[in-house]
């Protein structure tokens, strides 16, 4: 098979991957169903989803080194087998303790390895220009699932239960990831334009991106992304400060679009008196899931720290303006703006991890950037609902997290692609 060809079909297959794996998104459905038919308070319908979150981010760190190891394909299966099989186990217990097990953290375990097996083996198969756009076409996969399996969600515990529907979507996922992960595969040689696997301080390939183009992710609107000058391991990357800048500000983002994702629907209410809390929720789906490609395929052209500080900038502003959203077409605006900046994270961290360490290790090193998620899902929504339960209001909540992004924002101009940049900025 021609070797673009294949390179697509690897890409599309891991979309497909993560619109499975995109259940996640839509715990809120189960957890409202939850309150009604087994009587669970909010409190406890919510931490099982927790739960997922923390282990999903913790996962992708052996996730990722088992990816750079063995290959995409075998993780990714392994990951339909404990995520699928995790939503049956789910479908057997009323046990709060039991969930917590079977969804939170089996079903956890195989979002994390699916989601790290999927990016990094399409991102192999294309030249570092092309690296924000496939990175952003495959994780749009997750952000968009939503779309569909809330619906889906919906019907079938209208018509079958809480436990049926996550019987039903357990065998629909575990044999959908499965399948498609056994066309996951990483070219048996590197591509013409992929980095060089070692630091050597010889002539560059006629290949290489030139030295003064390499100093900074801020090239020119004509250049491509820059090439990652070598391969590091993930030892070698947290002696390196440009880590350290990428998971702060990653934590950053995810903080406020993760506060605002879980919370949409009561921020709806309570600003506006109209419960129109799904339409928002499936607007900022769209706009998620657009927003990882747009992101990806912008940084290409502009490099990725004048796109993260775009997206920072512009979700810093929008939680500063959510103070004063105070009408259904505003929480819209609101959502647009959310869901185009937090989709853009999940295609601008992964690309810039592959720019600054290279793709050979580029798993576990992305694993590791991507505990800053798990951090900002914990963060974000039990931050805003203690400022709730204090003052009935997101007022501070919004300011926190335009706070977090602003900074985010301004760290952006210490990203450099030599080693220890911020040092030497």
């Amino acid at each position: 098979m021609n070797k673009n060809v294949r390179g697509w079909t690897v890409t599309f297959a891991g979309t497909g991957i993560n619109l499975a794996l995109g259940v996640l998104y839509t715990w809120s459905v189960f957890a409202a169903a939850l309150t009604e038919q087994l009587a669970w308070s909010k409190t406890a319908a919510s931490l099982p989803y927790t739960v997922a979150c923390a282990v999903f981010a913790l996962m992708m760190v052996p996730g990722g080194r088992l990816q750079d190891r063995f290959g995409p394909r075998w993780v990714a299966t392994v990951g339909g087998l404990f995520a699928g099989g995790g939503l049956i186990l789910s479908s057997l217990t009323d046990s709060l303790f039991i969930l917590i097990l079977t969804f939170g953290i089996i079903a956890g375990i195989g979002i994390g390895l699916g989601y790290s097996a999927a990016t990094p083996a399409a991102v192999k198969w294309f030249p570092p220009q092309k690296k924000g756009l496939i990175s952003g076409i495959v994780v749009a996969g997750f952000g968009l699932a939503s779309l569909y399996i809330a619906p889906l969600t919906n019907f079938l515990i209208g018509n079958f239960g809480v436990k049926s529907a996550f019987r039903i979507e357990g065998l629909i996922f575990l044999f959908a990831i499965v399948a498609l992960s056994q066309v996951l595969a990483v070219p048996l040689a590197p591509t013409p334009s992929a980095a060089p696997s070692s630091r050597q301080t010889g002539p560059a390939s006629s290949t290489s991106v030139p030295p003064q183009a390499a100093t900074s992710l801020n090239v020119s609107p004509s250049s491509s992304a820059p090439a990652a000058k070598a391969d590091f391991t993930w030892q070698e990357m947290l002696k390196d400060s440009r880590f350290y800048l990428l998971w702060v500000m990653f934590a950053a983002g995810a903080t406020a679009g993760l506060m605002i994702i879980g919370q949409l629907s009561t921020i709806t209410k309570l600003q506006t008196g109209v419960s129109w809390g799904f339409a928002m929720v499936a607007l900022l789906a769209i706009f998620n899931a657009g927003g990882r490609v747009l992101a990806g395929w912008l940084s290409d052209r502009i490099g990725r720290s004048w796109t993260m500080r775009i997206f920072f900038s512009l979700q810093g502003l929008n939680m500063l303006a959510f103070t004063l959203y105070s009408s259904p077409a505003l929480i819209a605006l609101g959502a647009i703006m959310t869901g185009l900046s937090y989709g853009s994270l999940l295609s601008l961290f992964p690309s810039a991890t592959y720019d600054f360490f290279g793709t050979k290790n580029g798993g576990v090193n992305y694993g590791l950037v991507f505990t800053a998620w798990g951090v900002g899902g914990v963060f974000g929504p039990l931050m805003a609902g203690a400022v709730v339960d204090l003052t009935n209001s997101y007022f501070y909540a919004y300011l926190i997290s335009a706070s977090l992004c602003l900074v985010a924002a301004f760290l952006t101009i210490f990203l450099k692609s030599g080693p220890l940049a911020l040092e030497k900025a």
